[in-house]
C-alpha cells in the first residue's frame, strides 16, 4: 500500500512502454475477452433454457394436448376443452417468467446491499411483511382488487425491510450479515405467526388465503397480470440502474464514499429497487421463497460479482427456475398439483444448508 511519500514503480522510459506492461496488457485484455465469450455463451444458454422452459409449461399439464389445440389457443381460437386448457396456461407460464425474474433480481440486490450470501427476500422477512399486509388487507379492510393488494404488499415489505434493518443496526457493530439473517429469521416467525392469528377466526376468508400463502402462480390470468407490470418495470429499472453503485457498495461505505458515490443514497435507490420487485410480485403469487437465495448464487458462478451482469442474468435464471418448478409441480403428482411455492423449497432448502456449511456467513 503506497504512501504519501512513496511513489509506484514506473515501467515506462521516454514514452515507451517496457515489454513487461505490454505483456500485462495483454493478458488483461485476453482475460476480459474470455470472460465476454464465458458470459455470452452463458446467456445464450439461459435464453434456450428459457425457450424450454415456456415451450413445457405451454405443453405439459394435468390434461394431455396435442399440436394442433396448441396452435388453436395461440392463435386465439379456442373451440375445445384442450384448446381452453392450454390458453389457461399461457397467463400461468407468463406469470411465472416475471416472478422468477423479479425475485431473482432481488435477491441479488438484497445480497449485494446486505453483503450477506444468506439474503433473500423470505429470509429476510420482507415476503412476510408483504403477505401480512395483505391478509390484514383482506380480513379487516375488504381489499379485493389487484392493485389495491400490490399497493398494500409494496407497504408491508418496506416497513419490513426497515424494520429488519433497524433491529440488526441496534447492537454495536451495526448490522452485520449474521445479525441481519437473524433479526430477518425472527421477523418471520412474528410475523408468519400473526397472520395465522388474523386468519383463524374468519373462516370466510381462511381457505382462500391459506392458500395464497402458500405461493403459486396456477389460476394466473391476464387481468391479474397487468396492474403488476408497471411496478415490475419501474422496479427493474431501478435496479438495473443500481448495478454500479451495487459495485461500489461491494467494497465497502468507507472506499464507496471515497470514490464520490453517495452511500445513503445508493443503498436506499438498491432498496426501492429490491422491494418494488418483491411486494409486487407476492402480491399476485403469494410468498414464493428461495429463488432470491439460489438464483444470484448460481449466476455468481456463470459471469462473476459485478452486478451489471449479475442482475440481468439473475433475472433470465430466475424465470427459468420458477417456470420448471411450475412444470415440475403440475406433474409429480398428476392428476392433482403441487403450488410452485413447495417446489421452490424443495429445491433452495438444501441450496441454503450447502451455503451455511461451506462458507462463513460473512460479507460477499
Amino acid at each position: 500500500m503506497l504512501t504519501y511519500s512513496q511513489k509506484p514503480h514506473v515501467s515506462q522510459t521516454n514514452g515507451v512502454t517496457a515489454p513487461g506492461d505490454r505483456m500485462a496488457t495483454d493478458d488483461s485484455t485476453l482475460l476480459r475477452q474470455r470472460q465476454l465469450s464465458k458470459r455470452l455463451a452463458a446467456g445464450i444458454a439461459l435464453l434456450a433454457l428459457l425457450a424450454l422452459a415456456v415451450m413445457l409449461s405451454v405443453v405439459f399439464g394435468t390434461r394431455d394436448v396435442g399440436w394442433p389445440e396448441i396452435a388453436a389457443a395461440l392463435s386465439g381460437q379456442i373451440e375445445s376443452i384442450g384448446d381452453a386448457a392450454v390458453a389457461n396456461r399461457i397467463p400461468r407460464t407468463l406469470l411465472a417468467m416475471l416472478a422468477g425474474a423479479a425475485l431473482g433480481v432481488s435477491g441479488g440486490v438484497m445480497q449485494g446491499l446486505t453483503r450477506n450470501p444468506l439474503a433473500d427476500p423470505g429470509l429476510l422477512g420482507v415476503n412476510a411483511g408483504a403477505a401480512l399486509a395483505i391478509v390484514i388487507g383482506i380480513a379487516w379492510f375488504g381489499i379485493d382488487e389487484t392493485t389495491a393488494y400490490i399497493w398494500t404488499a409494496i407497504a408491508g415489505a418496506g416497513l419490513t425491510a426497515v424494520a429488519v434493518y433497524a433491529i440488526a443496526s441496534l447492537s454495536r457493530g451495526g448490522a452485520t450479515p449474521l445479525r441481519l439473517a437473524l433479526a430477518g429469521a425472527a421477523t418471520t416467525a412474528a410475523l408468519s405467526s400473526l397472520a395465522t392469528a388474523v386468519i383463524l377466526p374468519r373462516n370466510d376468508i381462511a381457505g382462500l388465503v391459506q392458500s395464497w400463502l402458500v405461493g403459486g402462480v396456477g389460476g394466473a390470468t391476464h387481468d391479474q397480470i397487468v396492474p403488476v407490470l408497471p411496478f415490475l418495470l419501474v422496479g427493474f429499472v431501478i435496479t438495473l440502474l443500481a448495478a454500479r453503485k451495487l459495485n461500489l457498495l461491494a467494497l465497502g461505505d468507507d472506499t464507496a464514499a471515497g470514490l464520490g458515490e453517495k452511500v445513503a443514497v445508493a443503498r436506499a435507490m438498491s432498496a426501492i429497487g429490491a422491494v418494488l420487485l418483491c411486494g409486487a410480485i407476492t402480491a399476485v403469487c403469494g410468498p414464493i421463497g428461495f429463488v432470491g437465495l439460489v438464483v444470484p448464487h448460481a449466476c455468481r458462478l456463470l459471469v462473476g460479482g459485478d452486478y451489471r451482469w449479475l442482475l440481468p442474468f439473475s433475472a433470465l435464471a430466475g424465470a427459468v427456475l420458477l417456470t420448471l418448478s411450475d412444470v415440475v409441480g403440475r406433474l409429480i403428482v398428476q392428476p392433482s398439483e403441487l403450488d410452485v411455492g413447495i417446489v421452490t423449497a424443495f429445491i433452495g432448502a438444501p441450496v441454503f444448508i450447502w451455503i451455511v456449511r461451506n462458507r462463513k456467513v460473512g460479507s460477499l
